[in-house]
């Protein structure tokens, strides 16, 4: 074989290798992105830097893959569903201790389900993993409870947060899944 054929083939395998590598990159990103949902953005900002950001959300990934999550059978849901309702009923009198119940709330049911619960920014990156699309919503309904603790917040705020709330609540109840309609 003549030099010249042996620099295009090894030009060609370079070329191939940085393709494949390429393609594996952007199937990972891809990947990162439907699973973490606007989760995916906040990391890479956070981290200043799109492969910061991605080493951040693989750390949670293997983190999450560390911690026992269950499903929740049945009677505990019923039971879960029960004090959702006694917390909503509480709103209308008492909005303010309704929010912080709600907090509460869904911090118990993160603990029965596995989730760790120390630390509001360790189970913010605990949730993302699998409730990278609700979390927005825990985020917002967590930061009215605390304004609300310095009666800071309106009435349409605390009523706000308690459909964030809802919405966490609603897919950690039912194991990260949609309920049906007539399980809402």
């Amino acid at each position: 074989m003549s030099p010249m054929v042996i620099i295009i083939i090894a030009v060609v395998l370079v070329l191939l290798l940085c393709m494949v590598a390429a393609w594996i990159v952007t199937t990972r990103r891809r990947k990162l992105r439907e699973q973490f949902g606007p989760e995916y953005e906040r990391a890479v900002e956070a981290e200043h830097g799109r492969r910061a950001g991605e080493r951040e959300l693989r750390e949670r990934e293997e983190r999450h893959d560390a911690l026992d999550i269950k499903p929740l059978p049945a009677p505990v849901r019923d039971r879960y569903t029960q004090d959702w309702t006694r917390v909503q009923e509480t709103f209308v009198d008492r909005p303010d201790d309704a929010v912080h119940e709600a907090d509460r709330l869904v911090t118990t049911l993160m603990s029965e389900r596995g989730y760790p619960t120390k630390g509001y920014e360790q189970r913010l990156k605990d949730l993302s993993v699998e409730h990278g699309r609700t979390l927005e919503h825990y985020r917002a309904a967590h930061e009215v409870n605390d304004r609300s603790s310095r009666q800071q917040v309106t009435t349409e705020e605390l009523r706000g947060a308690m459909v964030h709330y809802r919405a966490l609540f609603g897919e950690l109840l039912h194991n990260g899944e949609q309920p049906r309609k007539d399980q809402a």
